[in-house]
């Protein structure tokens, strides 16, 4: 099921999405799927949840160490994207000032389900609510200067997600790909993460307790490369809906 948020006439509600038809119909009260159908192209698309906190794991694909230079890490390497940086599908990432080179970095977003403190990795699956598309964009330069993520991962606009949560699909196998202006630039496989879906969910719950909504960001395989005003990035995870933005 791909759940997706959105708005019409000023009403914010969760819908599910036909893919195939491009087609929404409302979750009304939280449990009924509704006979109206909506098209998907006349609602004004919204993040596909609204997450206290962005927990981004570093280097969890071995191309993607071995491209930027570092060792694999023996622990997942953690850092938080503020909540302010996220914006929808279609949605513009705005190039800083400061900055003079903005990467994409395609990746697969945990959505979490409900509170967790200290799960294990046996009972983590019951903790995701799905899986959405996820764009890290990182001013590498700025990265590179700071030796650390904070500024550099953290301008708004800096967290394109969605446009939908898919609450059925196996996250271990899939491919996951970045496009800009129509031409694939990066190709991975979520089998080549370091540290597993499941690995993630329990570690990061034993640090700091998920709330329902948080997003867990699992990584980016090789290929990352820069962005420029004017550009269009998507995200493509197979089975999953494709995230889009511009660069302005």
């Amino acid at each position: 099921m791909k759940l997706i948020r959105c708005s019409s006439n000023g009403k914010v509600f969760f819908g599910v999405l036909d893919e195939e038809r491009e087609i929404v119909r409302e979750i009304e009260g939280g449990k009924e799927i509704s006979d109206e159908e909506l098209k998907f192209s006349e609602l004004k698309i919204l993040p596909p949840c609204q997450p206290s906190k962005i927990v981004a794991v570093g280097l969890n694909y071995r191309d993607h160490a071995e491209e930027m230079k570092l060792p694999i890490p023996q622990e997942p390497i953690l850092f938080i994207k503020p909540s302010t940086s996220i914006i929808a599908h279609d949605e513009e990432i705005i190039y800083p000032s400061i900055s003079k080179r903005v990467d994409y970095e395609a990746e697969l977003g945990i959505v979490i389900k409900q509170r967790a403190k200290n799960v294990s990795e046996g009972e983590a699956k019951s903790y995701i609510l799905g899986y959405t598309c996820f764009n890290d964009v990182t001013a590498r330069d700025l990265q590179k200067r700071d030796g650390q993520y904070t500024r550099s991962k953290g301008f708004d606009t800096f967290a394109p997600l969605g446009p939908c949560i898919e609450t059925s699909i196996e996250p271990g196998q899939l491919i996951i790909e970045a496009y800009v202006n129509g031409e694939r630039k990066q190709s991975g496989n979520t089998k080549d993460m370091v540290f597993s879906v499941f690995h993630l969910v329990s570690f990061i719950s034993q640090v700091m307790t998920l709330l329902p909504g948080d997003v867990i960001a699992t990584g980016t395989p090789a290929g990352v490369g820069s962005l420029n005003i004017g550009d269009i990035v998507e995200v493509r995870i197979e089975g999953m809906k494709t995230l889009r933005n511009l660069v302005a």
